[in-house]
């Protein structure tokens, strides 16, 4: 079997030292807290990919600011993910859940997140990780990506 290959964009939006967190209701993921992310469409550069998927799930216009880095796992769907990880800052919008998929937001402090239970988490290592990247303030600059 030929491995399916998922290119997706997430983006950590930080307001007064938290973070914002949304609850998805995909299939599968029903009532697990993510940062906006969602997969890059055919040919779309992956800065644009990060941007769109803040704006479609939560309303917000971000300017990305810098990267945590390259996430690679695979999915409960056993898909091979590459996740490319975003810091932004809104820009524009007003935070509204656009999407049927997406059911709550918060924002939390990032120590907090790291004492979730991963059950309660999309890809919960992969999230505490870049936590942790966002903590210890490990932010590469844009300029490592070439679209």
């Amino acid at each position: 079997m030929t491995p399916h290959f998922v290119l997706v964009a997430s983006v950590s939006i930080v307001s007064h030292g938290k973070l914002l967190m949304i609850e998805e209701n995909k299939p599968g993921e029903v009532g697990k807290w993510n940062f906006p992310s969602g997969r890059a469409e055919q040919s779309e550069p992956i800065l644009g990919a990060a941007q769109r998927e803040v704006k479609e799930e939560t309303g917000i216009d971000v300017k990305l600011t810098s990267t945590t880095g390259v996430y690679n796992f695979t999915s409960p769907t056993n898909d091979q993910v590459i996740l490319f990880h975003f810091m932004g800052e809104m820009i524009g919008g007003s935070l509204q859940l656009q999407e049927e998929s997406i059911t709550d937001y918060k924002w939390i402090e990032p120590s907090h997140l790291l004492e979730m239970d991963l059950g309660r988490l999309r890809n919960g290592q992969i999230l505490k990780q870049i936590t942790q990247n966002i903590i210890k303030e490990h932010f590469y600059p844009l300029s490592i990506i070439h679209e």
